[in-house]
């Protein structure tokens, strides 16, 4: 497992018709504030703050086809030559990193093939390398670009 300490910040949160909601940087538009988006958004915030990925190289929740099943992704970060690098799959916290939740994101990985996967729950996270077929455990998330 790897410790990920999420930086402090402003989220600009409101509640409408008794929803409370938050507003996402990157997609620039309110969401609705469930457990799952509050890790994704706080994880998002780690990526720009702490680990200085490119904002313009994140992209959150588009869609995509797995087989025939249409699926979200939670969030992709490209490489500078706009190429899928790591993909990250989001639980809410009291969601346990087992191995469906890779299975999850080893099936998204098929879709859109990436050199990191990465799982977490925002108290928890789980990094692997692609190293031809197999799946290489990180000790510490990667820095962007290596």
């Amino acid at each position: 497992m790897i410790k990920i300490d999420f930086p402090n910040h402003s989220f600009k949160i409101k509640n409408d018709n008794n929803k409370e909601l938050i507003f996402d940087e990157i997609r620039k538009t309110w969401l609705m504030l469930t457990p799952e988006e509050w890790v994704r958004q706080n994880f998002v915030n780690y990526l720009l703050r702490v680990k200085k990925y490119p904002p313009a190289l994140v992209a959150l929740e588009k869609k995509i086809m797995v087989g025939e099943m249409p699926k979200r992704f939670d969030i992709l970060v490209y490489n500078n030559e706009h190429k899928p690098w790591m993909m990250v799959e989001c639980k809410s916290i009291n969601i346990a990193l087992k191995e469906e939740v890779l299975t999850q994101v080893l099936r998204y990985n098929i879709a859109v093939p990436v050199n990191y996967l990465v799982i977490t729950n925002g108290t928890s996270c789980m990094a692997f390398k692609k190293d031809n077929a197999q799946l290489v455990p990180l000790d510490e998330f990667p820095d962007f670009g290596i």
